[in-house]
């Protein structure tokens, strides 16, 4: 990755890898590339109203105009960047990490995080001391920016809202006290749904759960699809791009499946429709794909090089296995209530149980590992990795990804964000998926071995 950037956008502790000083440079050599009006928006951290007077400071610097969107998503910024003609967007937030750390996400004027080009211009920008100051004389002014109740209304607009409100769905939230309090819920109640809440304030320490909405930490929001009878249950990240969805029996569901379960959607009603998604991807989305006539356009890992991907290619429909679904209509970014009102919609119309629709969908047994690896072995690893794997097909779209004729295959790749290399399988039963992980995780431990 770059040297600041990772593989979404620039994180790090408060005050100790991301200090004022840092963030008031990045924000002015993001403002110098970007030039013009700038949206800025924040999360609910404890750092973030710190770090918003600081990128506000950057930006006026090199002579930006400000538009200060004040507490909102990540996605109600991109979508009002996208839609007011801006010329760009920071949003302070670190998403899913844990309260001590936070971040930077740039935007580009097209609602999407800038690209890995400009990523590195930024860079370049940052660690050449940073841009020349505007003169005083030409330092511009910070005005409002109503985001939030455009960008509700315009998911509202992309779903059938009679049809939804017909079905009097009983919805169980948990915004993991994060931003997506402040859209979900409201979007929920506006299309005629019972809706329930936990976890449904504001807090940047997140006292409720961890702020990433995995499976393993979701057992208030089963407790409450239970107590309340609810039909579906929602969890999201810290930043409100990101959705997972626990069906009427409590279980939790990675992804991967409400992704295949909207691309199973989307085709049936755009057959022959290209899907992008990284290679880590379930096989469930591929035959899912495949059934409704489509093509998948495989990217690289990261919801940015996925939204790129949408962009260039004209493709309408992304998503990761992480719970991050991109709908072009909409906007090609991660957008987690914008998802929550698509698998709502197709409840509604399905008429059927959510658990039912999710077994509908192909069902594989998958197994993540990650093994320690210093960041200046990590391309070393890769290439000895390369000479010594053995597979009837190696794909090296993003790491190496060995795929198997009996359908099982694993991704090796370095992670962009820690010293370790993350290993993915999937097959068609758990000891299969296992045993790959497991011979393949003993095989980057003796190359790791070899090098150091």
């Amino acid at each position: 990755m770059g040297r600041l950037f990772g593989t979404n956008g620039v994180r790090g502790v408060i005050n100790r890898d991301l200090t004022a000083e840092k963030v008031m440079r990045l924000a002015a050599s993001a403002g110098a590339l970007l030039c013009g009006e700038i949206a800025v928006g924040r999360d609910g951290r404890t750092s973030s109203p710190m770090l918003r007077n600081v990128v506000v400071s950057g930006l006026l610097s090199v002579g930006c105009k400000v538009r200060d969107a004040g507490v909102l998503p990540t996605p109600a910024l991109q979508h009002a960047v996208r839609h007011l003609g801006l010329d760009g967007g920071l949003m302070v937030t670190a998403s899913h990490n844990p309260p001590e750390f936070n971040g930077i996400k740039v935007i580009a004027g097209d609602g999407v995080e800038v690209s890995r080009q400009r990523e590195a211009e930024i860079e370049d920008i940052f660690f050449s001391g940073g841009p020349e100051p505007t003169p005083w004389n030409r330092i511009r002014t910070v005005s409002k920016l109503d985001a939030l109740d455009p960008y509700k209304w315009a998911i509202l607009s992309h779903v059938d809202r009679d049809v939804i409100r017909g079905a009097h769905l009983r919805v169980a939230l948990d915004p993991g006290n994060g931003v997506a309090a402040l859209s979900a819920p409201a979007i929920a109640r506006e299309l005629g749904c019972s809706v329930s809440t936990i976890n449904a304030e504001v807090d940047g320490r997140f006292p409720g759960r961890e702020s990433e909405p995995r499976p393993e930490n979701l057992d208030g929001l089963r407790a409450l699809v239970k107590a309340s009878e609810a039909d579906v249950g929602v969890a999201f990240d810290g930043d409100g791009d990101r959705a997972i969805f626990v069906d009427e029996r409590g279980d939790a569901h990675w992804g991967d499946q409400s992704f295949a379960l909207v691309a199973r959607d989307f085709l049936a009603q755009n057959p022959g429709e290209a899907v992008a998604t990284p290679v880590s991807s379930s096989r469930a989305v591929e035959d899912v794909v495949a059934a409704g006539g489509g093509r998948i356009v495989w990217t690289r890992v990261g919801s940015v090089i996925v939204s790129r991907a949408m962009v260039e290619e004209g493709v309408r429909l992304g998503g990761e296995e992480n719970g991050g679904v991109m709908y072009g209509p909409h906007q090609p970014v991660r957008d987690g209530s914008m998802t929550m009102a698509l698998i709502l919609e197709i409840m509604a119309r399905e008429g059927g149980p959510l658990s039912k629709l999710f077994g509908e969908l192909p069902q594989y047994a998958q197994m993540k590992d990650r093994v320690a690896c210093p960041e200046d072995l990590k391309q070393r690893t890769l290439e000895v990795l390369r000479e010594s794997v053995e597979a009837p097909k190696v794909e090296t779209i993003d790491g190496l990804k060995l795929r198997y004729p009996d359908g099982s295959w694993i991704l090796i790749r370095p992670s962009g964000t820690e010293p370790i290399f993350r290993l993915y399988a999937e097959a068609e039963n758990e000891e299969r998926a296992a045993g790959i992980v497991e011979e393949h995780k003993r095989l980057v431990e003796e190359v790791i071995g070899s090098l150091d």
